[in-house]
């Protein structure tokens, strides 16, 4: 077995990023961070079992809407970042992060196969004076109950021979202001001085690293920030649902809510939650919780409110096409933006998906817009996207505006569109018979 250099010998090399770090999972996350440590100097190896990614990377191709295809051109050109999707690179590393997924099952329960699959991979080249750091979001105590054990087993001792420890992604796709470099690092580990090894590695790369007591509380962390959205969410889709039962407008509420400078902040309803993180990450809270006897109501009931939202959408068209004598069996509904969050590419647990399944069992003839999805394979569906025009637009019975891109002309869907079904209240300002807000 390859002996590395001491404790102290990695954390002043982490110090002065004269290290080799490996990114098991080149999506949404490790890549960004891929790149932020490339660009900082270091020798980054990003492994990946889907050959696209892989293929893409080598040839200097961006997969990910935030990381410019230049900037990994430019990279691999200087040697500082190579994919592959072999993994006895691993052997040559002194850091790695795992950033694979962490699906639910069916059942809501956590699913931490690729997890467990990764770390595997990593412990058959274990090697002395390594740190990992898992960045999947789990529940509290996946760290500890299971890295840990899985890790030792080779006869190393975490905190002395080897370093493990949490820090909890957060990426939010398509926002310019805050990315993988500016935003705080959370990191904890799994004894005091696995924390101090990890937060010297984000610290080198990182404008701002916040070490927190354990791997436990980082894993708490990255749930609590993910729950405090679905719940706020959740009553804010349920003051819409209300509110449309009250014949008031919802968004007027909002805004005139959001004057107020203290003890609020605004969330805004839609169509249903999106991505990875926040339709996911309450059941990873919610399914531990229930192993200490805790029913988490108010997680749960979010979630129930959040996935109605969709029915509540498909109930409007409906409505919309009654408007003009129409039934939705057999209707042209155009549905606008299909990726889970405006002006990016993911389509992840889009409430879109929901809204044209139910839509495709009504008997509606679909289609969509989507300048950043031009083909949608998806649950089933095969579809590409349509042009935006004032033809596409005039050609529909009824026109849905689930993801307000930026790239939508509004004026345009006013004008152009028989019936709207606004879920986004995307044309405020905008009123009539022929525009439906949620």
């Amino acid at each position: 077995m390859k002996e590395k250099p001491s404790r102290g010998d990695l954390l002043s090399r982490l110090k002065e990023k004269d290290f080799t770090a490996a990114v098991i999972g080149l999506g949404y996350v490790g890549l960004p961070l891929a790149v932020e440590y490339a660009q900082a100097g270091i020798q980054v190896v990003g492994i990946d079992s889907d050959g696209e990614k892989i293929r893409a990377i080598r040839s200097g191709k961006s997969y990910i809407d935030d990381v410019p295809s230049e900037t990994i051109r430019t990279l691999v050109a200087a040697g500082r970042l190579r994919a592959t999707s072999d993994y006895s690179a691993l052997a040559e590393a002194d850091t790695v992060n795992i950033c694979v997924p962490t699906p639910l099952r069916k059942t809501k329960d956590p699913d931490l196969s690729y997890v467990v699959n990764a770390a595997e991979q990593v412990a058959k080249y274990l090697h002395r004076g390594m740190l990992i750091v898992l960045e999947s979001t789990t529940y509290p105590g996946t760290t500890d109950e299971l890295l840990v054990p899985m890790f030792e087993e080779k006869g190393f001792t975490v905190g002395e021979d080897i370093f493990l420890a949490f820090s909890p992604e957060r990426v939010d796709p398509g926002n310019p202001q805050y990315t993988t470099r500016n935003i705080p690092k959370v990191v904890g580990g799994a004894t005091p001085r696995c924390t101090k090894m990890a937060a010297a590695l984000y610290a080198g790369v990182l404008e701002n690293v916040h070490p927190v007591s354990s791997a436990s509380v980082a894993e708490m962390v990255k749930l609590l920030e993910n729950t405090f959205r679905s719940v706020n969410i959740g009553l804010v889709n349920e003051m819409a649902l209300m509110c449309n039962r009250m014949g008031i407008d919802v968004w007027e509420v909002i805004d005139a809510a959001k004057t107020k400078p203290f003890g609020y902040m605004p969330f805004f309803p839609g169509p249903g939650i999106g991505g990875h993180c926040i339709p996911l990450d309450p059941f990873y809270l919610s399914w531990k919780a229930k192993q200490f006897g805790f029913e988490s109501r108010f997680i749960e009931l979010a979630g129930v409110i959040n996935g109605q939202m969709p029915h509540f959408v498909v109930g409007k068209v409906i409505d919309a096409l009654n408007r003009f004598k129409k039934s939705v069996n057999g209707a042209r509904v155009l549905i606008l933006g299909v990726a889970y969050k405006k002006d990016i590419s993911d389509v992840r647990e889009s409430p879109a998906l929901d809204i044209l399944q139910l839509l495709a069992r009504k008997g509606a003839r679909l289609s969509y817009c989507d300048p950043h999805v031009p083909v949608l394979a998806e649950h089933g569906m095969n579809m590409k996207a349509e042009p935006f025009t004032a033809a596409t637009l005039r050609k529909a019975d009824c026109v849905v505006v689930v993801t307000d891109h930026g790239a939508f002309d509004y004026r345009l869907v006013a004008r152009e569109s028989k019936v709207v079904v606004d879920a986004r209240n995307a044309l405020k300002g905008k009123n009539g018979s022929k525009i439906i807000k949620l």
